[in-house]
């Protein structure tokens, strides 16, 4: 059985605390079209470097319908940077169009299976996977990308099309599992593609 969520499977159910204070549910976002759950955190250089990618891409596909959830599932005894207080701060400092969650038991990271940070999945309105991976294929260094593999899923879903390339692999820093070394990744875990 692999480790990330496979496509076509239903999005598993959560609710969890914001950095608004309140807390949200899956079926809170019942109302959009498309759904992106991405995981994320504070600290890494390819979440840092490609978050105003990320924003422009939120941005520009809100009005079509299209919410952003973000979660950051990393432990902050593993790196202590992405306390939920840090989340706080950094969604104060740079206003995110996005609700950032905070997955402190990690079973919600655990039940989508996120490797990295940040790791995108995209569901269709019937809450089913139709992407998963990543945004760009360069998010350390956003100058560089050559492809935005979220736009054109989210493109091909909104038109009622199948997404052409289903998964690809999420670039950027793994999660951070709690009481595990930095560098840990579960043993079933592997690239998607």
């Amino acid at each position: 059985m692999s480790f990330t969520l496979p496509i076509g499977n239903p999005a598993p159910a959560f609710d969890l605390l914001g950095t608004d204070g309140q807390s949200h549910a899956l079926d809170d976002f019942s109302d959009s079209p498309v759904l992106v759950i991405f995981f994320t955190c504070n600290h890494c250089p390819y979440v840092v470097n490609s978050d105003e990618v990320t924003r422009r891409t939120a941005e520009r596909y809100g009005p079509r319908g299209v919410r952003f959830v973000a979660i950051n599932a990393n432990s902050a005894n593993t790196y202590p940077e992405d306390s939920f207080e840090g989340m706080v701060a950094r969604m104060a400092e740079h206003d995110f169009p996005w609700v950032y969650l905070h997955d402190e038991s990690q079973a919600t990271a655990r039940a989508y299976g996120a490797l990295r940070t940040p790791h995108f999945f995209v569901f269709d309105q019937g809450r089913r996977l139709v992407y998963t991976g990543r945004a760009i294929d360069a998010p350390r260094d956003p100058s560089k990308a050559t492809v935005n593999d979220l736009e054109r899923a989210l493109d091909e879903v909104l038109a009622g099309k199948p997404v052409s390339t289903p998964m690809t692999n999420p670039v950027g820093c793994n999660v951070k599992w709690d009481g595990k070394d930095a560098h840990w990744m579960p043993p079933e875990a592997c690239d998607l593609v």
